[in-house]
């Protein structure tokens, strides 16, 4: 059964989930929202839980909120942890780095970008970057848990992405941060994602104006 993800032609809260996809080599189509009629229907035929996007079809389900999206593809995938140990620990780690990710969701969009990019330099770097320092020094397999790919590890990854798209040279300070954005970025699914078409760009003034008036 075909694997369909609704959302906007842009990266947004459906980035997270277009990384899980490529992380568990999950082919999948996009359905992207056209305007605010679209939006509408969707709403109407009941696909939409809360009444807001990301939506997933697969597996004979539709899925929305994009965390839990994601938690299912990782529970699917065996990327949740292999004991209820580890698995307590990646869910610590991934929301750890999901408020990390967060903070750059805002980037383009609100109209005080610049006081949150200095929020973001000033107080974010510094409260989240050590800890995750902290975490991979304590992992001799350069993942955050156990010796191979979790949920966690793509989240990290996605907000280090947005680090170094709008602070060029943050991670040098981290070196085992940086190193482990190098790893993530070769393995061969994500780094197929990341150089092919599905792999959107950063947002643009016209793409969010597209965004809120099919939102407003």
């Amino acid at each position: 059964m075909a694997v369909e993800l609704t959302y906007f032609e842009g990266r947004g809260l459906g980035e997270s989930v277009r990384f899980m996809l490529a992380a568990t080599g999950t082919e999948f189509t996009e359905t992207f929202l056209k305007d605010k009629a679209h939006m509408t229907a969707l709403r109407n035929d009941g696909d939409l839980m809360f009444m807001q996007v990301p939506l997933l079809k697969i597996d004979g389900l539709k899925l929305v909120q994009s965390q839990a999206i994601c938690r299912h593809l990782a529970r699917k995938h065996g990327m949740d942890g292999k004991t209820p140990e580890d698995k307590a620990r990646v869910d610590m780690i991934n929301e750890g780095a999901r408020d990390f990710l967060s903070k750059f969701f805002p980037i383009g969009f609100a109209p005080n970008t610049e006081a949150i990019k200095e929020d973001i330099k000033n107080k974010h770097f510094v409260r989240f970057l050590p800890i995750f320092e902290k975490l991979l020094a304590s992992n001799s397999s350069g993942y955050l848990v156990g010796d191979g790919l979790t949920i966690a590890d793509v989240t990290l990854f996605e907000a280090l992405l947005n680090a170094e798209d709008n602070f060029p040279g943050c991670l040098d300070k981290s070196p085992k941060v940086k190193a482990f954005k190098a790893k993530i970025g070769s393995l061969p699914r994500i780094k197929a994602y990341l150089e092919g078409p599905q792999r959107k760009p950063a947002p643009t003034p016209e793409y969010v104006k597209h965004a809120m008036s099919v939102l407003s």
